[in-house]
């Protein structure tokens, strides 16, 4: 760690009592004046820095993205995952899927390897589904990808989506008030506005029909950003809270990381698709089924057990979808 690193986890560490600039100076073998130095960049990333006669402590509402603190909150779980964190990446997906292919050839046994997680405060090209930009500014979301290689055959691959939005509701509900629920098949809402979107992504084994490596990616919208929503999305996008909190953002990621880690390490035994169905707020809705550009009215009137949505066209016709897109129809 570098020196702003270190200076961060100290803070971090002191809880609520002030940490003198001689103190952390002589820790880490810097001047009172590198100290200051470190002081102004994590204020810039978001660090909330409280700064007395006493020395520095953080604020009440400080809440940078941290890998200490994300493995503090981890606790022993932190050794399922090796962690990165970025102030800024262009996709932590794209980061992954580059390593992909190296990293697991060297982790061993994929059943007790490491997961691989890579966390950033921006990222500047992030992605959605069907190929959309996801906004991703700096200081308000948390955008997380998980490396692992899933015992699952390719057909099965969209069980690990529906996982990632069931922990996903669950690290929100243990970190906050708010009460998510999912619209099939990847995305978390709260109060009627989307505040998660999930984008899973994988290689097949082509002889086999198993999957060489699959990466979870998931952008949470904590906080509003700074000016607002971009206007193409301010209409749908919400967030999971409406003031900043200590920590919030580290609590949120590391309890996502257990979540995801205690249903996908046996996503055919785990048995969380009855909870995904009781969060999953479509059934009994009229929706468009979206297809080539062309919007299919449609009822949904039932998730069966593969989580595959059920709907009845308006000509009686049923159909399980496994995959795609739908809205919700609007009454007039």
């Amino acid at each position: 760690m570098n020196a702003k690193q270190q200076t961060a986890e100290i803070l971090e560490n002191s809880g609520t009592e002030y940490v003198s600039g001689s103190f952390i100076a002589e820790k880490l073998g810097i001047t009172r004046a590198a100290v200051w130095k470190c002081i102004k960049q994590l204020e810039t990333e978001g660090y909330e820095i409280e700064s007395t006669k006493k020395g520095y402590r953080l604020g009440n509402k400080s809440d940078a993205l941290s890998r200490s603190l994300i493995l503090k909150y981890l606790g022993e779980e932190a050794s399922y995952y090796n962690i990165e964190v970025f102030d800024v990446i262009d996709s932590t997906n794209t980061y992954l899927k580059k390593k992909a292919p190296e990293y697991l050839a060297q982790a061993g046994d994929p059943k007790t390897a490491p997961w691989y997680a890579v966390i950033a405060d921006r990222q500047d090209l992030g992605r959605g589904r069907m190929g959309r930009s996801f906004c991703s500014p700096a200081g308000s979301g948390i955008y997380l990808s998980v490396l692992f290689k899933p015992q699952l055959l390719a057909q099965q691959a969209v069980s690990m989506t529906t996982a990632a939005a069931v922990a996903a509701c669950r690290a929100i509900e243990e970190c906050t008030d708010s009460k998510p629920q999912i619209k099939w098949v990847n995305d978390i809402y709260i109060d009627g506005k989307k505040t998660c979107g999930i984008l899973t992504e994988a290689s097949v084994d082509l002889e086999g029909g198993g999957l060489d490596w699959a990466v979870i990616g998931i952008g949470f919208n904590v906080y509003m950003p700074e000016g607002g929503f971009p206007e193409e999305i301010k209409d749908i996008a919400g967030a999971v809270a409406s003031e900043r909190e200590r920590d919030l953002r580290s609590r949120i990621a590391a309890t996502f990381l257990s979540q995801l880690h205690a249903i996908c390490k046996d996503l055919k035994g785990s048995g969380f698709s009855k909870e995904y169905k009781e969060r999953c707020f479509l059934i009994g809705k009229d929706i468009n089924v979206i297809r080539d550009g062309e919007m299919i009215p449609a009822t949904v009137y039932d998730l069966d057990d593969e989580l595959h949505l059920l709907v009845r066209y308006e000509n009686g016709t049923t159909e399980a979808l496994n995959s795609g897109e739908v809205s919700v129809r609007v009454k007039k």
